[in-house]
């Protein structure tokens, strides 16, 4: 099963970056349709998919996921612009 480093921007403007093995039902966790979510997400909402990433393994996502969450704001915003939608979606 693969895993996936997100990022999600919130209403607020800010990034949220994560690991999941389930990229919708964690989307729906964090905009409050289903049970669980992160506490910001939950106090930014609605939150939208910005970037993905699928690695083999959940060891290798969450490398990714830590190095990016080391990245400022600009740095990230950096890597959202450029990321497709078609990037996304063949992610999945």
């Amino acid at each position: 099963m693969y895993c996936y480093v997100y990022i999600v921007q919130c209403s607020s403007g800010s990034l949220y970056t994560g690991v999941t093995s389930n990229v919708r039902k964690r989307i729906e966790q964090h905009n409050g349709l289903r049970w669980g979510g992160a506490f910001h997400t939950k106090m930014h909402r609605p939150v939208f998919l910005q970037h993905l990433e699928r690695y083999p393994t959940r060891k290798e996502a969450r490398v990714r996921e830590k190095e990016i969450q080391s990245w400022n704001h600009d740095e990230k915003l950096d890597l959202l612009n450029q990321t497709t939608k078609n990037q996304i979606l063949s992610a999945i």
